[in-house]
């Protein structure tokens, strides 16, 4: 089944960027796209869409999940992560056709499981997303990356120091992966932070947006 959620935007004229929001697990579209009408103030002619997860939150009677956390172990996560991309990937590339924009013209931004998903997605798409925005989140299966890597898009970690649901030592492992591949990360842990986007996160964020955009691409 296709992906759909909420959408928003552009504030200024047709469309001439995606913004993929991908909520976190327990949670749906509308969990996100309320950033929007923010984001905007940086980036006004980027269209905003906020996909439900693909699967049913196996652990209440709502919510949506990107892949299973009943068993946090690295190769069912794996497995379900790969599951999830093929299903981020489709809803990208038809927001894309539908909004009559080329391949590149897209950035990626999740939050906890949401972030896994746009990160384990977006370094491996055929056309790298304009930038990647993972807040609370990791680096899912990340010794496949050496091979599998289609591109070096431009990567924000933010993580609260105090979150007990995703330790902050998840961005930190993920930036020493990203690193050593040569991709360029800002990362910044927020001191007294637990799970969730402060400000000072979300400045960050409309900042990475911005510079995305603004970049050429290499041909």
């Amino acid at each position: 089944m296709a992906l759909d959620g909420p959408r928003w935007g552009p504030a200024a004229g047709a469309a001439k960027q995606l913004v993929v929001l991908c909520h976190g697990v327990g949670a749906d579209g509308n969990d996100l796209i309320d950033l929007a009408p923010y984001w905007a103030r940086a980036v006004p002619e980027a269209a905003f869409a906020a996909p439900h997860a693909p699967e049913p939150f196996t652990m209440a009677p709502h919510g949506r999940q990107w892949f299973p956390i009943g068993v946090i172990d690295p190769a069912a996560m794996a497995a379900g992560v790969r599951r999830a991309r093929a299903a981020l990937d489709a809803f990208i590339d038809a927001e894309l056709a539908r909004l009559g924009l080329p391949a590149e013209a897209y950035a990626l931004m999740g939050f906890s499981q949401g972030a896994m998903t746009a990160l384990f997605t977006g370094l491996r798409r055929a056309a790298p997303p304009r930038a990647i925005l993972a807040y609370s989140g990791a680096l899912i299966d990340p010794g496949s990356l050496a091979r599998e890597l289609t591109g070096r898009p431009p990567v924000l970690l933010v993580h609260g120091e105090a979150d007990q649901i995703v330790p902050a030592s998840r961005s930190r492992d993920a930036e020493a992966v990203l690193r050593a591949h040569d991709v360029p990360v800002q990362a910044l842990y927020v001191p007294k932070l637990g799970h969730g986007i402060d400000d000072g996160g979300l400045s960050a964020g409309a900042l990475a947006l911005q510079k995305g955009f603004a970049a050429s691409v290499d041909v």
